[in-house]
């Protein structure tokens, strides 16, 4: 709608002359469909003009745009949950799944299908992927479409060797992501956890040296989080023990990435295990321009927070119920 003026002066001449173009270009874009050369070659102006004539269409209340969501696909589309996860905590993206983690026994294959489906989106052929191992990783594994996305390595940014005998899911990752992707995949042959001489004398490996390098230094990542409890994967696959989990607690520790702990504000938890953890550092993972965090269930959403307020991910993939637990949150 446009206000008329009812003076006759030059100057409100002018601004309705102009507001006059800017609605019919808006017009021609927007409800006769043509594109902007179109609209600029019947104008009779040029293409960055017909920009920004629309752009100020839109600016003076001319031109207003509804997005609506199809009434059988509301239970399954959760856009307004999405953006305002966005604005909250400054992601580059967020996609929230209807399917609950705790109502699926546990499984993450909702977040996961989720997950592949960025992934594939904003991966490119000349990227290095790295990822810690966890069953949140090993769903966007399982997901991940073959000749869809191409990436240039798989590197494992932690590391996950272990005293007893616990699958954590790192060759079928890098196996199946090298194969969908047609990448090269970069091992990190470590435990997670070492005394201190050993961590440092590994990192002096030429090979182990490399891996850390390649990770510290990807693209994308791609990651779930752990809490701080005996109900976490560190605890179950005995790479911690309950007296390390005490220690943490008491120190503020709300989560875990790669075995790296922090706090309710993302920063680094100066425990015990700081200077003995095979892996790329927190800081590493803060300044990834695509860092992917996949996660759901209620046990993890005190990390979840605290990864999202610490700029620990850019983007997020997560199920409805941790999406406005996060929203609750001051």
């Amino acid at each position: 709608m446009v206000v008329s003026h009812t003076s006759g002066s030059p100057e409100q001449a002018s601004s309705a002359e102009d507001l006059r173009v800017c609605l019919r270009a808006a017009t021609l874009y927007y409800l006769d469909g043509l594109t902007q050369a179109d609209v600029a070659s019947r104008l009779g102006v040029s293409r960055p003009t017909v920009g920004r004539l629309v752009a100020r269409a839109r600016a003076e209340g001319l031109v207003t745009i509804d997005v609506h969501i199809p009434k059988h696909l509301r239970d399954d589309l959760h856009s307004e949950e999405e953006r305002a996860l966005e604005e909250k905590f400054g992601l580059t993206e967020a996609i929230v799944v209807t399917d609950n983690v705790d109502s699926l026994d546990g499984s993450f294959t909702s977040v996961g299908r989720a997950a592949a489906g960025l992934l594939t989106r904003r991966v490119r052929p000349g990227d290095t992927l790295g990822f810690t191992w966890g069953p949140e990783t090993v769903a966007v594994a399982q997901a991940l479409p073959a000749n869809t996305a191409t990436a240039r390595e798989i590197v494992q940014l932690d590391g996950s060797m272990s005293a007893i005998n616990y699958q954590t899911g790192v060759e079928y990752i890098l196996g199946r992501c090298a194969a969908q992707l047609k990448a090269m995949t970069v091992r990190l042959p470590a435990p997670l956890y070492a005394d201190v001489d050993t961590v440092t004398a590994m990192k002096a490996d030429s090979v182990i040296s490399a891996a850390l390098k390649k990770g510290r230094e990807a693209s994308m990542m791609i990651f779930g989080v752990g809490a701080v409890s005996t109900a976490g994967t560190l605890f179950e696959g005995s790479f911690i023990d309950a007296d390390t989990l005490g220690i943490l607690t008491r120190l503020g520790a709300v989560g875990e990435i790669g075995g790296q702990f922090y706090d309710q504000d993302g920063s680094a938890v100066d425990g015990p295990l700081n200077n003995r953890t095979m892996s790329i550092n927190l800081d590493d993972v803060r300044a990834c321009p695509g860092s992917i965090l996949v996660t759901g269930g209620h046990a993890k959403h005190e990390a979840v927070l605290g990864a999202v307020r610490g700029g620990l991910a850019k983007m997020l993939v997560c199920d409805l119920e941790c999406a406005q637990w996060l929203l609750n949150q001051r």
